[in-house]
């Protein structure tokens, strides 16, 4: 049994930053793992170590840079990796989801997993339809925001629980082969220790291109054309004096906004 996890680079920008035309300056950028994707990388590899012929393999799209990050899921646990690059990417503000489901519906023609997983969203962009638009892409059954996972290998179903609005959850089970999304809190993602980022060096890496997988890209569907940073506005009121003092002082304000009222 094969499991593939699409792991996203995510960008965290500093406290203060500058903007240069559609994008962060990169000296104010720290780079890392998503933490979705952490989530689908944990629960593959939980699988894996329950069931000895699961081979987890994970994707993702980036220039050599990213090397850095998904060797982060390799030394957690996962068996290899994959990235997918081509120049022409270079300088692109965004992949739109379709894109990103041509890519990845290219690597599982290759791959043929018998699960998807991939986190529910990304967390610089957070559209959250790439792994809804696999499925569709390539035919397999899916749920998203799955917060519980439990592969029964015997019947060959998936049941997995899933967050819907409102606090109400649904239990459903799907058939393998399927697209799941990952949601956080389906488990405890684990450090990498320090065995498994000298052994994350030498497990496999490679680097396909679009045309690799015979994947010939549409232009997309979403431009970024400007990126501002939102003004803040503050509305702090302060009480000073003794812990008396601004308790009334509370009290009083909380009169005057009409709570307790």
């Amino acid at each position: 049994m094969k499991i593939l996890v699409t792991v996203t680079e995510v960008a965290d920008a500093d406290d203060e930053f500058e903007i240069s035309g559609t994008s962060i300056a990169d000296q104010y950028l720290t780079y890392d793992l998503n933490e979705w994707d952490d989530y689908a990388i944990e629960e593959a590899v939980q699988l894996s170590e329950e069931h000895d012929d699961i081979e987890v393999v994970t994707v993702t799209f980036g220039a050599e840079r990213v090397e850095e990050t998904i060797r982060t899921a390799l030394a957690k646990g996962a068996d290899r990796a994959i990235r997918v690059w081509d120049d022409s990417f270079e300088g692109k503000t965004i992949l739109d989801p379709s894109q990103k489901a041509e890519l990845l519906a290219g690597v599982v023609e290759e791959e043929e997993p018998d699960l998807v997983l991939s986190g529910v969203q990304s967390g610089d962009v957070a559209i959250g339809a790439t792994g809804v638009a696999l499925a569709e892409k390539i035919g397999y059954e899916w749920a998203a925001v799955v917060n519980q996972l439990d592969l029964d290998r015997d019947s060959g179903v998936a049941s997995v629980h899933r967050e819907l609005e409102g606090g109400v959850e649904e239990l459903t089970d799907v058939e393998p082969p399927a697209v799941l999304t990952i949601q956080t809190g389906i488990n405890e993602p684990r450090y990498a220790s320090l065995r498994g980022i000298r052994q994350a060096q030498s497990k496999p890496l490679d680097v396909v291109s679009p045309d690799d997988l015979g994947v010939e890209l549409e232009e997309s569907a979403i431009e970024l054309t400007e990126l501002v940073e939102p003004e803040s506005e503050s509305d702090t009121e302060l009480f000073e004096g003794s812990p008396e003092e601004t308790a009334g002082q509370l009290a009083e304000f909380l009169r005057e906004q009409g709570v307790g009222a």
